[in-house]
């Protein structure tokens, strides 16, 4: 799964190291000439420099990494997480969105209802899948196989990668905002465990409209932000350039968000980003939502809603005060 083609810039140093390693492969195997002490020196200084670079990425190297290309998306994991998955679609008011996948599948045996946002590999399926930006139609689909999910007692796992919800025209006439709002309400009151992963990009209401959950979890090269780094730069900097800073500002890195409450889990990637290693990377999200679910389905109805309830506004810092009043 590995692409050593698509470099970042930070990654250019290695890069340099992994085509030697590549090149003396090569003349080791056509040429029989013995190489091995070349190529355990080289390795090893792979090795090192992999651990200088991924153990100190800045905010903004974080958010280069989530939006790979070959990064693994909902489809990829629930391929490698889950069994017998029969994605559903349509919301029954408008039409199909394809940046929203979901339906039924089986996580060890057990039913479950997987939903998540999808983006494209290459420029046609980015354009059917809108690059992963949710019309108010892919919300309301989701919102309804939640539904589905708790009629049948099914908890739901939600995926969450995406830029935001789609801001065109088009979608504001539908009422996007409006979609996303009930989803928040109605995820708040779903009488089975949810289970949020967010796997990529996690951008503003376009992520939270699946992403009311009793579990939030979040991969170590993800981000969670009430807005992209990009839009707060040309806001707050009025020049887009200045998205490092404003993902420093942000303060939207794993370990910021849980320090402050937001998720509850970061999940370990291989060295690298998880487009290195999808197997693995799966591997420990499925490892997660057992953990998780174990302990969620032992909670009665109410102590779920409770705790779901109680989650969510406890979040942030608030300061109330009498307003001074005057004779």
């Amino acid at each position: 799964m590995e692409d050593v083609t698509y470099t970042l810039e930070f990654e250019k140093p290695l890069r340099e190291l992994e085509k030697q390693l590549i090149t003396l492969n090569q003349v080791s195997q056509e040429s029989k000439v013995d190489v091995s002490s070349e190529i355990a020196a080289i390795e090893k200084k792979i090795d090192q420099m992999k651990v200088d670079i991924y153990s100190d990425l800045t905010a903004w190297q974080r958010v280069q990494l989530s939006r790979h290309p070959k990064r693994p998306y909902t489809l990829d994991y629930i391929e490698r997480v889950f069994t017998d998955f029969e994605e559903l679609h349509g919301d029954r008011r408008f039409r199909e969105d394809a940046a929203i996948v979901g339906g039924p599948a089986f996580l060890d045996g057990k039913p479950v209802m997987v939903i998540g946002q999808q983006k494209g590999r290459n420029t046609k399926d980015n354009l059917l899948r809108n690059f992963g930006c949710p019309h108010p139609e892919g919300y309301r689909k989701a919102m309804r196989l939640m539904e589905m999910a708790e009629k049948f007692n099914m908890p739901i796992i939600t995926m969450v990668d995406t830029p935001g919800a789609y801001p065109g025209i088009g979608a504001e006439e539908r009422h996007v905002a409006e979609a996303i709002a009930v989803n928040i309400r109605d995820m708040s009151a779903l009488k089975v465990p949810i289970i949020t992963i967010v796997i990529g990009e996690g951008g503003s209401g376009g992520a939270l409209g699946i992403a009311v959950a009793d579990e939030v979890m979040i991969l170590e090269n993800g981000y969670y932000s009430v807005i992209s780094p990009e839009g707060c730069a040309a806001i707050l900097w009025k020049d887009r350039a200045a998205a490092p800073q404003a993902a420093d500002a942000l303060k939207f890195s794993p370990t910021h968000l849980k320090q402050f409450g937001v998720v509850d889990q970061i999940l370990p990637e291989p060295t690298g980003g998880a487009h290195r290693n999808y197997d693995a990377s799966a591997a420990t999200i499925k490892a997660a939502i057992l953990q998780s679910l174990e302990t969620l389905e032992k909670k009665s109805c109410k102590e779920l809603l409770d705790d779901r309830y109680a989650k969510f506004r406890s979040l942030g810092e608030f300061e109330d005060s009498a307003a001074a009043t005057t004779a």
